[in-house]
């Protein structure tokens, strides 16, 4: 069964930092690029970062916050994400390409987690 996890989110204050995880079983993630996405309430869910399958291509929508890494070895998916605004609260979903490439928009992801809640509040 292919099945995609995100972990690490959660209340912190703003200015704090969170790193999300994103695991997956029944397939290996290092085979496919990789895309954070987020939605907060009322609003369409919206591309955050990506990663390419070799790690050599990234994307950033608010460069400068956020690092998107992977380790292959553990099958995971990072997303460090530092000086944390009320603005970034939201629910965070990590994502498969298919074809190894980091892509901004939805339509080119295939596999989606559950989703981890982020909320940033004082």
């Amino acid at each position: 069964q292919v099945q995609l996890v995100e972990s690490g989110g959660g209340l912190v204050e703003p200015g704090g930092s969170l790193r999300l995880s994103c695991t997956a079983s029944g397939f290996t993630l290092g085979d496919y690029g990789i895309g954070w996405f987020r939605q907060a309430p009322g609003k369409e869910r919206e591309g955050v970062s990506c990663i390419n399958s070799s790690g050599g291509t990234t994307y950033y929508a608010d460069s400068g916050r956020f690092t998107i890494s992977r380790d292959k070895s553990k099958n995971m998916v990072y997303l460090q994400m530092n000086s944390l605004k009320p603005e970034d609260t939201a629910v965070y979903y990590c994502a498969t390409n298919l074809f190894g490439i980091c892509q901004r928009g939805r339509s080119g992801y295939t596999y989606w987690g559950q989703g981890t809640q982020v909320t940033v509040s004082s």
